[in-house]
């Protein structure tokens, strides 16, 4: 009887929750590989590119074109088993404003961990959790995960992206292949998943910055993810790059 009543308990207070959801295009969680093999100086350009790609006038179009729910991101560090952290919470973006203030919270995010090994597997059961806990409901969730090396420790990724899938979750890659040049691979056939999933390789991390505006534009687009190119157009590309030189001025 007592066991009844708390399902019964738990239930409503998931349906009370589920009711209370603001209501987005898209969820998506930014996961960060911050394991040993990240040197500080990497780290770094991750970070800023992240919070650039936040900045440029391509992904403000690309949210502003979803309409007034926006989307609603959030970031999380990995590394070892038990290093596994939110950095900046949910934020609902849908303009300038909001965009922005994500930006500055990716500038002013310290690295948690330096001394981990990769632990994927770890990653991706705790990014599965975090959709439940930002009070949105997004009619599309993405979890993108960037890393430079294969998972070494702990579960491996295979498990948590087959739930995933079957949850309807689509997981992206960001593969950096400065120590491991078959990383692409790997993320294809261990780590991404879901509709429209797709991996972005990049030799280095200078290229980081531009590759994530790439890999946001097809995640903020949606339902034409399958059709994008794997990066922005030339003419789109040309415009980042001033940007991004404005951004160093």
């Amino acid at each position: 009887m007592i066991r009844r009543a708390l399902l019964l308990a738990f239930g409503l207070w998931l349906a009370a929750t589920a009711a209370w959801a603001r209501p987005v295009e898209l969820e998506l969680i930014l996961a960060v590989d911050v394991s040993a093999s990240v040197r500080a100086e990497e780290f770094d350009l991750q970070m800023h590119g992240y919070a650039d790609a936040f900045r440029t006038p391509q992904v403000l179009e690309a949210i502003k074109a979803l309409g007034k729910d926006g989307i609603a991101v959030t970031m999380m560090q990995w590394a070892n088993p038990d290093q596994r952290e939110v950095v900046v919470d949910w934020t609902r973006i849908y303009g300038e404003a909001s965009a922005e203030g994500f930006a500055k919270s990716v500038d002013n995010t310290p690295r948690l961990f330096d001394m981990g090994q990769t632990a994927m597997g770890h990653a991706l059961e705790f990014c599965l959790g975090l959709f439940k806990s930002g009070g949105f409901e997004g009619r599309r969730q993405v979890i993108d995960v960037s890393g430079d090396g294969y998972s070494n420790r702990g579960i491996l990724p295979n498990g948590y992206r087959d739930e995933a899938i079957k949850r309807g979750i689509t997981i992206n890659g960001l593969a950096i292949t400065t120590k491991e040049k078959f990383l692409p691979g790997y993320y294809q056939r261990n780590v991404i998943g879901g509709p429209g999933s797709f991996v972005v390789a990049i030799n280095s991390y200078d290229e980081f910055a531009s590759a994530i505006v790439a890999k946001l534009l097809r995640e903020i687009r949606g339902a034409h993810v399958s059709e994008a190119p794997a990066m922005p157009s030339e003419n789109e590309m040309a415009a980042i790059s001033r940007f991004r030189a404005t951004m160093v001025d």
